[in-house]
């Protein structure tokens, strides 16, 4: 299997930012060749060879029931039940993901599974494509030259953030709203940027956004993301409606979480978003209680001692 080489500590800021906004749907492979239940294997073995691809979805519609992997070919080969039909040998226990998942979704299924593609679904459980490693760090070089190119054509050197000054942006955030989660994070990373604040300041305020936001989606009954510009600072809060949180100390602490094995198994609930957000805040608060949780944390836009 090909790993792909991105995480959130050690990758370029430009990296980061590409798997925080691109969803899976921007990154898979829609052109699809499938087969049904009564396809021989010795017919997807033709079709493997001729479309150059190493797994075939099985379907009845658009509903994917199954698929039939190279291995599963070579074992019939082996075993000489190629003339078999699909039904009978493919893999029904499948492992897939929705077409409006973050690609961070997708990097952390191929980092936990060892297999090489992942069916993609559509909120109305039908089969909308294929996604692989390769599609992920194919598009990721496309996006990094689109990038490139954009800060290519920024003539202007002087500091616009005196234009922020007192501006307030309010996100709403609801529950389990996958669809649109990163949406307030992009938003706000874009408006850094238009202030041409240092990279190394907007990619700190992209995880304390994108992980605040991901935490009203995944564990709060939903609230607010608000952003709060001044000259010199950033301040980001989350409120949600509950249920709170009733240890604080513990969910401060990397690796605790409370997440549901359904929240675990789409790649969330490693515990480590309130760790990341204070991680990278000049100044952190939080507040819960079973009326719901707030937190605060600030970011100084241009501190005295820059970054190398």
């Amino acid at each position: 299997m090909q790993e792909i080489p991105i995480n959130t500590y050690t990758s370029p800021n430009v990296i980061l930012e590409l798997i925080y906004r691109l969803k899976v749907k921007d990154v898979m492979t829609t052109d699809l060749v499938t087969a049904t239940k009564e396809t021989k294997l010795r017919q997807i073995q033709y079709i493997m060879r001729e479309k150059q691809v190493t797994g075939l979805p099985i379907v009845v519609g658009k509903r994917l029931i199954g698929i039939v992997s190279m291995d599963d070919i070579i074992q019939a080969l082996d075993k000489g039940y190629i003339e078999e039909t699909a039904q009978e040998h493919m893999t029904r226990n499948l492992i897939v993901l929705e077409d409006d998942m973050p690609i961070s979704f997708a990097i952390s299924y191929f980092d936990r599974f060892s297999y090489h593609r992942f069916p993609v679904l559509n909120r109305h459980k039908e089969l909308v494509g294929m996604i692989t490693s390769r599609d992920i760090t194919s598009t990721l070089l496309v996006e990094i030259n689109r990038e490139i190119e954009e800060l290519e054509k920024r003539t202007c050197t002087s500091s616009l953030s005196q234009e922020m000054s007192g501006e307030i942006h309010t996100y709403s955030i609801m529950k389990n709203d996958f669809e649109n989660a990163g949406y307030a994070s992009t938003e706000i990373k874009k408006r850094l940027k238009s202030a041409q604040i240092a990279p190394h300041i907007i990619r700190r305020a992209a995880i304390a956004s994108y992980e605040l936001e991901m935490n009203l989606v995944v564990h709060s009954e939903g609230g607010e993301l608000i952003a709060e510009y001044s000259p010199q600072t950033l301040q980001i809060t989350a409120k949600d409606s509950g249920p709170g949180i009733p240890d604080i100390e513990s969910a401060m602490t990397a690796g605790w979480s409370t997440a549901s094995e359904w929240i675990r198994s789409l790649g969330f609930g490693a515990g480590m978003g309130l760790p990341n957000v204070k991680s990278v805040s000049d100044d952190f608060t939080i507040e819960s209680g079973r009326n719901g949780t707030t937190v605060v944390c600030t970011i100084e836009l241009h501190p005295n001692h820059e970054e190398e």
